[in-house]
């Protein structure tokens, strides 16, 4: 994320301490902001009655991760770079979807954007928290079936490229710590665990289980 953006003013309660769980938050301010995300900077009574600090970053849009898998059985990534850890990273077509926006709505622009695919079927998977610690920032998963190819679109800042791989070979590399994305980690596994539990569609399940070459 660009540093192009000021500091905003700090902002307090409208109206003294207020409780949040066992915490007595005294203050929040907000200590920089961007359009994606605000970090806030709470004093806070800890729930053992000693005074500390909490700080939270908030996020304008959910997390959406999507697990494209076509007719043949390969499922598509995406590699691009990832500023904050300095290293290129393959993982499935993920990005934003606004807060208030369906998440439905939000998969199915990033699939397009990402990779030009647009999808026939669609499978929700699960919400999650990615780091319940110290952000809100929570993630929607799907699984696109079906695709149909087109032209991708990617944002300005995004310089990505795209491959295909049998599903068993990503699960390998999942499970050997090639793929360090916490959204694909999560949406692989479980996906193979709905395969071989026959949750998911018949067509699915075969493309899933069976081992094939690359």
């Amino acid at each position: 994320m660009s540093d192009d953006f000021p500091k905003s003013d700090t902002k307090m309660p409208e109206s003294g301490p207020k409780m949040n769980g066992p915490w007595e938050v005294l203050s929040d301010d907000i200590a920089y902001e961007n359009p994606w995300i605000k970090i806030h900077h709470h004093q806070v009574v800890h729930p053992d009655g000693s005074d500390g600090q909490y700080g939270v970053v908030r996020f304008a849009n959910r997390a959406i991760g999507v697990l494209p898998i076509d007719q043949d059985g390969y499922v598509w990534l995406v590699g691009q770079h990832r500023f904050p850890f300095n290293a290129y990273s393959w993982e499935l077509p993920e990005g934003g979807c606004p807060n208030g926006e369906n998440p439905l709505d939000g998969a199915k622009r990033e699939l397009r954007e990402e990779t030009g695919f647009t999808a026939q079927g669609w499978i929700s998977l699960l919400d999650f928290n990615i780091s319940n610690s110290v952000t809100d920032e929570s993630a929607s998963c799907f699984i696109a079936y079906d695709l149909e190819a087109g032209e991708n679109a990617p944002d300005p800042s995004e310089e990505l490229a795209i491959k295909r791989i049998k599903f068993n070979y990503l699960l390998q590399e999942v499970l050997d710590g090639k793929i360090s994305d916490s959204l694909t980690i999560i949406i692989v596994l479980l996906v193979q665990q709905l395969a071989l539990s026959g949750r998911l569609p018949i067509k699915l399940c075969q493309h899933i289980l069976f081992r094939k070459t690359p």
